[in-house]
């Protein structure tokens, strides 16, 4: 399977991130593409498609916001990394505001997604591996891999959050159906939800979004993500959220993925997006599966399964000691 990778995501490199009431070191940092890349070998260097597919989900006004904002915050004379400490929780709506301060809470959700230096470009260029990977696969490949970092699955169309700027499944998706997919699924297989995924698409009929996680009840991101959840007009049914309780194992973990599944299958999808994520490991210091590297090869066979052209795209996965052998026995599966 070809892997699709830019070195110019390393340059996405904040400091620190509030966690559990202090500020720690940042957990989504370029070590993890070290791991990956140690265990799979060189990546291919991504096509830069530009800002246009970007631009067919994220608003221009976000998109500018994050280009400028590190600029803007250390003119205002802000040590460190741009970070939010305020949030339009009630009335959110479009608003001109001036002050850095003001729009980076605007346009996110929480408090572990700073902006640095190289965040808009290491954001760009994931989204340009991911979509390198989707050439591959429109131009007749079963599969591919897009190694994102940073992550996506948490950024909606007009905000970040979870270490997530510019949502690259998302973005895929909308390419593949610009480029003549009927309709496309999105399988998020993340120890968190995607909810940035789910908010963009929510409304749509043409996109089934899939998603098996943590229960929000009691794991970030809480106020999404929970089996009432089905999606709204035109996308009523279109969304699936299956959370599962911490210490979920495979065998539990295979029931939902058969659930999720089998409802790929009876939305007739043309294409596959899989959002991995392999903080479903039993050792991700951040999150609570007990899910085995050996698991991963049988999960993705299950998925190949479907029998659809699949783009898989990098999501989160903190233990780095394991993550190159992690994502190495998923693409094996496919």
């Amino acid at each position: 399977m070809r892997t699709f990778h830019s070195p110019l995501q390393r340059r996405h490199a904040p400091e620190k991130e509030l966690h559990n009431g202090a500020f720690v070191p940042f957990a989504e940092h370029p070590g993890r593409i070290d791991a990956i890349l140690e265990a799979l070998g060189p990546a291919e260097a991504p096509r830069d498609h530009g800002e246009e597919p970007i631009l067919r989900i994220h608003p221009r006004a976000y998109v500018d916001f994050l280009k400028s904002a590190f600029g803007e915050w250390r003119a205002a004379g802000r040590p460190g990394d741009a970070g939010a400490y305020v949030w339009p929780v009630v009335g959110r709506r479009p608003l001109t505001l001036d002050r850095v301060d003001a729009r980076l809470g605007q346009y996110s959700y929480d408090a572990s997604t700073p902006i640095a230096e190289g965040t808009w470009e290491g954001s760009y260029w994931s989204v340009q591996s991911a979509l390198s990977g989707l050439d591959a696969v429109l131009g007749g490949e079963a599969a591919a891999f897009a190694l994102c970092r940073p992550p996506g699955h948490h950024a909606g169309a007009d905000y970040m959050g979870g270490y997530c700027y510019l949502n690259a499944a998302a973005v895929a998706a909308e390419v593949a159906i610009a480029a003549g997919r009927r309709r496309v699924a999105i399988l998020d297989i993340d120890y968190h939800h995607g909810n940035g995924t789910q908010d963009i698409f929510l409304d749509r009929g043409d996109v089934f979004f899939a998603s098996i996680h943590a229960d929000p009840k009691t794991d970030y991101p809480f106020y999404w993500g929970h089996a009432d959840e089905r999606g709204i007009g035109a996308g009523e049914g279109a969304t699936l959220n299956l959370p599962l309780p911490r210490g979920t194992a495979f065998p539990a973990f295979e029931t939902a993925l058969e659930r999720a599944l089998t409802a790929i299958a009876g939305f007739d999808a043309e294409l596959l997006v899989c959002s991995f994520g392999a903080d479903t490991f039993v050792g991700d210091p951040i999150s609570f599966f007990a899910l085995e590297t050996a698991d991963y090869a049988p999960i993705a066979r299950r998925i190949a399964g479907l029998g659809l052209p699949t783009l898989v795209v990098m999501e989160g996965g903190y233990a780095v000691e394991a993550l190159g052998a992690n994502v190495r026995s998923v693409l094996s599966g496919f």
